[in-house]
């Protein structure tokens, strides 16, 4: 599973990564956790506000920290 964090490096960004991180290891589930800071790159996917979440292409989350059931819901297989 391929997830992306769109953020430009704030608090609310780092604990995206860190909760989706600290879920998928909980869970077992194998996932390439990768972060995009670069602006254009986050506009290319339609985010306005930010954190915004991709997986596997598709964006499921922008604007503020998902809740980690929310987080849960994307890891089950």
């Amino acid at each position: 599973m391929d997830i992306k964090v769109l953020g430009t490096g704030c608090a609310n960004c780092k604990a995206t990564i860190a909760l989706i991180d600290q879920i998928a290891q909980a869970k077992g589930v194998s996932v390439t956790l990768t972060k995009v800071e670069e602006l254009r790159d986050i506009m290319g996917y339609g985010v306005m506000s930010t954190p915004g979440v991709v997986i596997d292409g598709k964006v499921v989350h922008a604007g503020g920290v998902p809740s980690r059931d929310k987080i849960e819901q994307w890891l089950a297989v």
